[in-house]
């Protein structure tokens, strides 16, 4: 049995670090605490092996602890630690951006680089009002999100958001945004396998939300394909096809979050390849790395970037927007590094194949205790429980800690359990997971 870094005599340490989306008390009073990793596992601070049923968090695609990584990162750092790409570059941020940019369908293949989710999505809303704006239609600048959507948590994340806790402690937020209604609905959609067949009508709310305000005041639409913080929301079918299809027919962007749905999640590189549907741009993070080191980007389609390219002198700047650590070399290795990996061990095909295993194993769960919904596309589910009277989300926070003890990490959302293992999950893996997952939903009071 490993020893515990935390003894009862120093618990304070715990406190100066403000957790992150962390109920604090709740977790200081009695922690949950990670010392290593390997593959499909994590290793507690109490020497358990705990099952990893979330990728870490929804990033950790080709498993712990990659040897191929960390001796990428070794040799970066002792290489060529840190390079500004403001007026200057290294090697590694063009290979890496051209490497992505074939991997991504239709002419996204420009490639902006971020630090994380947040930023990307708040680099692709910047671009999105400032193209309208050198394309000469600078009214252009009303941003439409999705109620239950997630983009992060800066301004322009939040505002295009549409998950109430996230959105009311900070006010109005940035003005001149909209929102299209989710696609939830227990009534038409429950228990759908795969793609429901309700609710692509939905996207017609935009035809409305263009109405009110006029097309030339409107720059982008910006969804989740697969919205996975909400709770694993499905497109129905056609969906996604519509909103392209209304953005053409008005000029306006259209942005897919793909930060979760990226890199192998859906058995195919991205969600836009999966459902058939080109966007604009692209936002992604997580899986890039393999989680291993922060880092972000946006796929830009290249007329996009055309646009901004002409017009100007050779030397001024065309886009006032970047990050210190835009294309960081260290975080280039590591996401070569994770590239290889995919490419070597066939990680999205090898999700892709898993698919039907995984979808026959999440809807097993169905007739258990409570459980009033399941939803499941790629490697990924969500399983709706009902919620108790006057406490909400607390039913599922009980399976979460009884799923902790019993050796298997999962995700809650309110009361809805997300899944998104890493990649290289076996069917042994996959009825380990739903084996444990059942016995605790059968003992939830």
């Amino acid at each position: 049995m490993q020893e515990s870094p935390f003894t009862s005599t120093d618990r304070q340490s715990l406190e100066a670090f403000w957790m992150p989306f962390t109920a604090n008390r709740q977790f200081k009073s009695k922690p949950r605490v990670m010392v290593s990793a390997q593959g499909m596992h994590y290793t507690s601070e109490d020497g358990r092996q705990i099952l990893d049923g979330t990728a870490g968090l929804w990033c950790v695609n080709a498993g712990h602890s990659c040897p191929e990584i960390a001796e990428a990162v070794q040799k970066q750092v002792m290489t060529l630690d840190f390079s500004p790409t403001f007026q200057m570059a290294h090697p590694g941020a063009f290979q890496l951006a051209d490497r992505l940019s074939k991997m991504l369908p239709g002419d996204l293949n420009r490639v902006f680089f971020a630090n994380s989710g947040s930023e990307a999505v708040d680099s692709a809303l910047k671009i999105a009002i400032a193209y309208h704006r050198v394309c000469g239609q600078g009214t252009r600048q009303r941003l439409i999100g999705r109620e239950r959507g997630y983009h992060g948590v800066g301004f322009g994340g939040i505002s295009v958001g549409g998950i109430g806790p996230n959105r009311k402690f900070y006010g109005s937020l940035l003005a001149g945004v909209d929102h299209l209604p989710h696609t939830h609905s227990l009534e038409h959609n429950a228990f759908s396998k795969g793609q429901p067949a309700w609710g692509a009508h939905l996207a017609d709310e935009l035809e409305r939300i263009v109405a009110l305000h006029d097309a030339s005041n409107i720059a982008a639409v910006i969804v989740e394909p697969v919205a996975g913080s909400t709770g694993v929301l499905v497109p129905p079918q056609g969906y996604l096809q519509r909103l392209r299809q209304i953005c053409d027919k008005y000029g306006i962007l259209l942005i897919f979050d793909e930060v979760i749905s990226g890199f192998g999640r859906m058995g195919t590189g991205f969600a836009a390849d999966y459902f058939g549907v080109i966007p604009d741009m692209i936002t992604v993070a997580k899986g890039i790395t393999n989680g291993t080191l922060p880092m972000g980007a946006v796929f830009v389609r290249q007329g996009i970037y055309d646009a901004f390219m002409e017009g100007s002198a050779e030397n001024a700047i065309e886009l006032f927007h970047g990050y210190t650590y835009s294309g960081h070399p260290v975080a280039c290795a590591a996401s070569m590094a994770t590239l290889d990996i995919y490419e070597k061990e066939g990680l999205f095909q090898r999700a892709q194949s898993l698919s039907d295993y995984w979808e026959e194993a999440v809807h097993g769960l169905r007739g258990l205790p409570h459980v009033i919904d399941i939803r499941n596309i790629g490697l990924v589910a969500g399983i709706e429980l009902a919620s108790i009277l006057g406490k909400p989300g607390a039913r599922a926070f009980d399976c979460f800690l009884r799923c902790y003890e019993r050796g298997l990490l999962i995700r809650t959302t309110g009361d809805i359990i997300a899944l998104s293992p890493p990649l290289i999950i076996e069917k042994s893996h996959i009825d380990e997971l739903f084996s444990m997952l059942t016995e605790v939903l059968k003992e939830l009071p």
